[in-house]
C-alpha cells in the first residue's frame, strides 16, 4: 500500500463491528487504494504519503457499509399496489403485471432500487431476479449494468421458476422457464459474470425462487450446478404459514426438511425470511451454517409474522438484513431495516432483550457479509479489508441530542450520509449519488411504471 493514494478520515466516532465490537469515541480511518490501511483512536499517523483527501468527520460516525442480502429490483416499478394482501394473495395480484416486464423496465427499476439503497448507506447490494418472460431481453445483463454504473458491490442471485399455473403454481404459464432452460441460462450467467476473486465487484448465485414456484428437480439440479461452479445458493424459505402447509401437503414434510432433502442446507446457502421456524429448523440451520436474510419490513407489510432472529443468533445461525422487493417494502432503504429489525423483534417472545442497537448494526453489516460469503473482505472496519465504509452525519437536529452514536444511528431517523466509499472510491457525498442522476432515474422509473401499467391493462 506504500504507493497507493490515501484518503484520511479524522475526528469521527468509529464502530468497527469487528469480532470484539471495538469502538472509538474519536478516531481516524486511513484508506489506501481499495483497502483499509489503519484505524484507531486519536489522530491519524503523521507523515503519510500520497494523501489525496482529508475528511473532517467531526459530528459523524464511521461504520462498515451496509450489506443488503435480499431484494427484487424489478419491483421498484410496481410499488404501492396490493397494499392490503397477504403473501399468496399479493403474488396472485401482481404476477400478471410482473410477467410483462422487459429489459428496459428492469434496467430502470434496478437503477431506482440501487440509487435508493446506495444513498442510504448500502455499499454491497444483492438482487434476486426470478421473472424471465419469454422475449423480454437480457434482464440479468441490464441489472448488472445498473449496479456497475452505480458503483456498488453486487451479487445477482439468478432466479428461476418452472412451476406455473398449469402445474399448481402461482405465476402465469408464459412467465416461467423450462427446467432445462432455467439451468442453462443460470449456468451461462455464472460463466459470463461471476468473479470469484478477492474484492470482486460482481458475483452470481444460483437462486430458484421458492418451494411453491419451482420443481423439486430444479432445486436439486440447481444445487448441483451451484456447487459444480463454486457459487452460492439462495431462495425463499419458511416465509408464511401457507408455505409450510403447502410443503407438507405436496412433499409430506416441512420446508426445512424439504430443503435438506434437495441439498439446500449448507454454509454456501442463504434463505430469505425464515419466519416460521421451529426449534428443530433453527438447529438444522445452525448445524449446517445455512444463512438467513431477515426482512422485517416486508414481513410486516405482508403480515407474514416475526422471524425468531434472537433464537437464530443464539444458536449460531448467520443472519443478515434484506430490503426485499419494493412491492412489499416501498421505502427500498436498508437503514430502515436496522431500526425495524430491532423494534419488530422486541414485539416477540424476548421483548426488550431481543436485540440491541449494536446487534442490529451487526446484522446490517458483518452479518450480511457472512450470509453472502464475503466476511473476509467486507462487513467490518479492519486493516486489510476492502474500503467499503460510510460516514453518517449525527450532529443535526435529528440526532444531536443522542449521546451514543450507534444508538442514534439505529434508533433515530435515517441519518444523512456525508461520505460512502465502495472499494475506496466515493459513491455518495452529502447525501447525493456521484455516478447516477437521481432526478433522471426518478423520471425513468415513473415512465416505465406507467408503461408497464398500460401494457398490463391492455392484456
Amino acid at each position: 500500500m506504500a504507493a497507493a493514494q490515501r484518503i484520511v478520515i479524522e475526528n469521527c466516532s468509529i464502530a468497527t463491528v469487528d469480532a470484539d465490537d471495538t469502538e472509538y469515541a474519536t478516531g481516524y480511518v486511513v484508506v489506501a487504494g481499495n483497502r483499509i490501511e489503519s484505524l484507531g483512536a486519536g489522530s491519524a499517523p503523521e507523515g503519510l504519503e500520497n494523501v489525496v483527501r482529508r475528511v473532517d468527520g467531526t459530528g459523524h460516525l464511521a461504520t462498515p457499509g451496509l450489506v443488503n442480502t435480499h431484494h427484487h429490483f424489478y419491483q421498484w416499478i410496481t410499488r404501492g399496489l396490493a397494499t392490503d394482501h397477504n403473501l399468496f394473495n399479493w403474488l396472485v395480484a401482481l404476477y400478471p403485471t410482473w410477467a410483462r416486464i422487459d429489459e428496459q423496465m428492469v434496467y430502470a427499476a434496478a437503477q431506482g432500487s440501487l440509487a435508493m439503497m446506495a444513498r442510504g448507506g448500502v455499499t454491497t447490494a444483492m438482487d434476486h431476479h426470478y421473472v424471465f418472460p419469454k422475449g423480454s431481453g437480457d434482464l440479468s445483463g441490464a441489472i448488472i449494468r445498473a449496479a456497475r454504473e452505480a458503483g456498488v458491490r453486487f451479487t445477482l442471485a439468478r432466479g428461476s421458476m418452472d412451476r406455473s399455473e398449469k402445474d399448481g403454481g402461482l405465476p402465469p404459464d408464459f412467465a416461467v422457464e423450462t427446467l432445462e432452460g432455467a439451468l442453462a441460462a443460470t449456468e451461462a450467467t455464472v460463466d459470463e459474470h461471476h468473479d470469484a476473486s478477492f474484492g470482486a465487484m460482481t458475483q452470481i448465485a444460483v437462486a430458484p425462487c421458492s418451494p411453491f414456484s419451482v420443481s423439486t428437480e430444479l432445486l436439486t439440479q440447481g444445487a448441483e450446478l451451484a456447487r459444480r461452479k463454486g457459487v452460492r445458493l439462495h431462495t425463499h424459505g419458511s416465509e408464511t404459514v401457507e408455505e409450510e402447509q403447502f410443503c407438507k401437503e405436496l412433499f409430506g414434510m416441512g420446508p426445512t426438511d424439504y430443503f435438506e432433502s434437495t441439498g439446500w442446507l449448507g454454509e454456501d446457502v442463504w434463505m430469505a425470511h425464515c419466519v416460521h421456524m421451529n426449534d428443530s429448523d433453527i438447529a438444522a440451520f445452525a448445524r449446517t451454517r445455512t444463512g438467513v436474510a431477515h426482512c422485517p419490513s416486508s414481513n410486516a407489510r405482508l403480515a407474514a409474522g416475526i422471524a425468531r432472529v434472537p433464537d437464530m443468533l443464539a444458536a449460531g445461525v448467520p443472519v443478515g438484513l434484506g430490503v426485499d422487493g419494493t412491492a412489499s417494502n416501498e421505502s427500498g432503504e436498508l437503514h430502515t431495516e436496522l431500526r425495524n429489525a430491532l423494534l419488530v423483534n422486541r414485539l416477540g417472545a424476548h421483548r426488550e432483550a431481543a436485540l440491541n442497537a449494536r446487534q442490529a448494526l451487526r446484522l446490517g453489516t458483518f452479518g450480511g457479509a457472512q450470509v453472502l460469503g464475503r466476511a473476509a473482505e467486507i462487513g467490518s472496519l479492519e486493516p486489510g479489508k476492502l474500503a467499503d465504509l460510510v460516514l453518517w452525519r449525527l450532529d443535526t437536529l435529528a440526532h444531536a441530542s443522542i449521546a451514543d452514536p450507534v444508538t442514534a444511528l439505529v434508533f433515530g431517523a435515517a441519518a444523512p450520509v456525508t461520505l460512502s466509499l465502495v472499494n475506496g472510491l466515493p459513491v455518495v457525498e452529502n447525501s447525493r449519488l456521484l455516478h447516477v442522476d437521481e432526478d433522471a432515474v426518478a423520471r425513468s422509473t415513473r415512465a416505465e411504471a406507467q408503461r408497464l401499467a398500460r401494457i398490463t391493462a391492455r392484456a
